[in-house]
């Protein structure tokens, strides 16, 4: 039986008449992370944004538990999937638990009252997020960081069963990654959530990931588990760098892990 949470097939996807990707064939099932590579401008943040139905497929079509997602009730997808894009969001005189407590709307009624649950279910997100103790800042006036860390919290106060990350660890210092990534691997183990997202940290990506798909050239360019893509000098390749350039910089005693280490 197939268990795919999301599946995505012959997707191509842009903006302005443009196509950026064309022929996307993805899938993640409940339990697994997908994490998509490459060049910046490939087309990684156009394919998570499709499926996250903020850009409208160009062609093909994205399932969300083997249902056509243009089929599925606005409301509906919004329970079953969170998203975390790279824009930065600072609404206005909201505290950190208004902006986290925004991912129980899915869930409270047209008139947006927090029930006692929504409550309880903001403050888990915060703890496990370690930013509890922001609670009653205002999102406005706390660091890039940690408004990054906010918005996973408020992902994670959703109770999706697919989270779409794009860039996750974007303005994160390297101890806040580390939180950010540990929590994600625990959520995914514990309550069997289904991740796609985009990184540009290779080592992280290859350490966290089950599967990877590398996006070239308006295309995914290989697919596979870490250690298969992570192989042959290929992504060497798949981001351009030149033999000349790996060796000028080994002789500098400059490396970077998932360029040099393969």
């Amino acid at each position: 039986m197939n268990d795919e949470l999301l599946s995505v097939r012959n997707l191509s996807a842009g903006y302005g008449g443009r196509i950026v990707v064309k022929d996307v064939e993805l899938s993640v099932s409940p339990g697994r992370i997908l994490t998509l590579v490459g060049p910046n401008g490939a087309g990684k943040s156009t394919v998570l944004r499709t499926i996250a139905g903020l850009l409208p497929p160009m062609e093909g079509e994205i399932y969300l538990e083997g249902k056509p997602r243009t089929e599925m009730p606005e409301n509906q997808s919004a329970r079953l999937m969170a998203v975390l894009m790279t824009e930065r969001v600072v609404p206005e005189l909201m505290t950190c638990r208004d902006v986290v407590s925004a991912g129980r709307y899915p869930y409270t009624g047209r008139l947006g009252i927090l029930s006692e649950r929504d409550r309880a279910e903001a403050d888990r997100a915060m703890e496990l997020t370690g930013v509890a103790f922001l609670a009653e800042r205002e999102f406005s006036r706390v660091s890039d960081g940690q408004r990054q860390l906010v918005m996973f919290a408020r992902a994670i106060c959703q109770r999706p069963r697919l989270l779409i990350l794009d860039e996750p660890t974007s303005f994160l210092d390297i101890r806040y990654k580390l939180v950010l990534l540990s929590v994600l691997k625990d959520l995914v183990s514990r309550e069997n959530l289904a991740v796609i997202m985009s990184l540009h940290e290779l080592e992280l990506a290859r350490k966290v990931s089950d599967v990877i798909a590398c996006i070239k050239d308006g295309a995914v360019d290989r697919m596979g588990p870490p250690d298969e893509v992570f192989s042959g000098g290929y992504i060497a390749q798949l981001y351009g760098v030149t033999d000349d350039l790996l060796e000028q910089t080994r002789r500098k005693g400059i490396t970077v892990e998932g360029l040099h280490d393969v």
